[in-house]
């Protein structure tokens, strides 16, 4: 979903502090997921917090840490990560499959499957993407 086409609930403010971080993390003038992630981490605040506080900066996220978005000169991250090349464990296209809520995999669930089976986010965006999954509701609102 584009910056401009996003609807952040009007009771958002962002405090200067929260401003000055986000911007100090900022890569060619966007925040990367890895970042806002972190950043949420060491605040002790959810992720769509962060997000949220992007719209409101009208910063753009970038680097998605599943290979949706934000990988200049590709459509997705995934071939810039070599997702394709990765060895794919036992069971984890099965997981994949019986982690959907209505035919829909969550940002969530697929960061847990990627943990479970130790093998890079990027990977599990890559594999339901050939599964023809879609993924939705990301952590940080992006989608």
């Amino acid at each position: 979903m584009a910056l401009e086409d996003k609807k952040v609930p009007d009771n958002i403010e962002v405090s200067d502090e929260l401003a000055e971080a986000i911007r100090a993390g900022l890569e060619e003038g966007k925040l990367p997921c890895g970042t806002a992630f972190a950043l949420a981490s060491r605040r002790g605040a959810p992720p769509l917090e962060m997000g949220q506080a992007a719209d409101v900066l009208d910063i753009h996220l970038t680097g998605c840490q599943l290979g949706l978005f934000g990988y200049p000169g590709h459509a997705k991250g995934w071939d810039a990560a070599g997702a394709a090349a990765m060895p794919v464990p036992a069971g984890l296209e099965a997981a994949i499959r019986d982690s959907l809520d209505d035919g829909v995999l969550s940002c969530q669930a697929a960061w847990r499957l990627a943990n479970k089976f130790h093998v890079p986010r990027i990977q599990v965006g890559y594999l339901a993407d050939r599964l023809d999954i879609t993924i939705r509701h990301c952590q940080l609102g992006a989608f």
